[in-house]
């Protein structure tokens, strides 16, 4: 019942922030995943959700460790048999899981049987200590709140049983670390349908840009989600001066997003969009010149983001500005395939060079999309670590 409501507060949160159509959009994929087929396999990867983050933490994953020759099918933790599938699978993986009943169930089921558990996440929800950090938490309403006032998944992660964690940063990794827990650091990627899809909007941008049809810049920020107004606003100032400086440069703002009223003097030149299916968000990005990943250096939520609007955009050949976090700064060489910026003279500095020289947009972007496609995809991930550790778990209680 307590997942129930938490699950209709943030249905009637959402219905309430993008309105009736936009809204279930997001909403019916949910309902959805409740009947979606389990196939037994060598590992089950079970997630709280259906967004991007169960998306790149279990499907694209799922797809990655195929290649490799291990089987796995992806459940919600929703789904009314959860518990019945301890003896269907060898390996389970927790992503971002609340711990109910039904969760309770079948982990006591799998340590019967003797069978690995991993904990997983791609933030730090899982500790409330970590809470004050997040911006979206001051929009929650009270039914959300009760996903995250214990920190989802936590009671996992403190189960003696469970020594593995997987995560998505090298900066959330080190603070799994001081769970006592061995960690393998698993970089969020694009899947084979992704680079498919993206191929033919790659082509069509690149004719654009040789034909020279348009002397605007659009610079895009994709927030994804709520809790995103104070990264926008740490380079709000700095958008605002450009803007009055330069008048063919335009913005494209996707995503649920609070901004500054001075943003109002320029209303035929900002574009507002919701949330969008998949084909069309990179249909999104492939309309810009730039795209920027502001976040607030320092604060514990934004330093364990992954580098995911970089190579998204890389592998449209699109360059980005990112604020100079670790992830970032590991996944960027600036200057090459990509910028980070540590403060506001940074930011307009790198930006203003994006802003008046194309060809640097594109050399940028062109290493940018290099960089995605041998690093960023999951036919070429190279984490043979994590799949010897998964083959060996496997073979343990065959």
């Amino acid at each position: 019942m307590k997942l129930f409501l938490i699950k209709i507060g943030k249905a009637w949160h959402t219905l309430r922030r993008e309105g009736f159509v936009h809204g279930m959009k997001r909403i019916v994929p949910a309902g959805l995943a409740l009947f979606g087929r389990v196939r037994p396999a060598d590992v089950l990867f079970i997630t709280g959700g259906v967004g991007d983050s169960a998306r790149f933490r279990t499907k694209h994953v799922a797809e990655e460790i195929g290649f490799r020759g291990i089987t796995s099918s992806v459940t919600v933790q929703d789904n009314p048999r959860l518990s019945s599938y301890a003896d269907k699978f060898s390996v389970f993986v927790f992503h971002r899981v609340l711990f109910t009943p039904s969760v309770a169930k079948l982990i006591a089921e799998i340590k019967k049987q003797g069978k690995e558990i991993i904990f997983e996440t791609d933030d730090l929800v899982y500790d409330p200590k970590y809470l004050k950090h997040m911006d979206y938490w001051r929009v929650m309403n009270a039914l959300e709140r009760k996903l995250y006032e214990h920190g989802v998944g936590g009671e996992i992660l403190a189960d003696p049983y469970v020594k593995v964690a997987t995560t998505s940063t090298s900066f959330i990794a080190d603070e799994l670390r001081t769970k006592g827990k061995r960690v393998f650091v698993i970089p969020n990627r694009l899947p084979e349908s992704d680079v498919k899809t993206v191929a033919p909007l790659y082509e069509e941008r690149m004719a654009r840009l040789a034909s020279g049809a348009r002397d605007t810049v659009t610079i895009g920020y994709f927030s994804g989600s709520l809790g995103h107004d104070k990264d926008f606003g740490t380079v709000a100032l700095v958008l605002l001066r450009l803007l009055e400086k330069y008048s063919n440069l335009r913005l494209l703002l996707v995503g649920p997003l609070t901004i500054d009223d001075r943003f109002n003097a320029f209303p035929d030149r900002i574009e507002r969009m919701h949330y969008v299916p998949r084909k069309q968000h990179f249909g999104n990005i492939a309309r810009t010149d730039i795209i920027i990943a502001p976040l607030e250096i320092g604060n514990p939520f934004c330093e364990g983001k992954s580098e995911l609007k970089f190579f998204e955009a890389g592998i449209l050949g699109v360059p980005t500005v990112a604020c100079a976090t670790q992830t970032y700064r590991e996944a960027i060489t600036d200057g090459v395939d990509g910028f980070v910026a540590a403060d506001e003279a940074q930011w307009e500095e790198k930006l203003e060079r994006l802003i008046t020289d194309s060809d640097l947009r594109k050399r940028i972007g062109e290493q940018a999309r290099k960089t995605a496609l041998s690093r960023y995809v999951t036919t070429d991930a190279d984490d043979g670590e994590y799949v010897e550790y998964l083959k060996e778990a496997i073979a343990r209680v065959r």
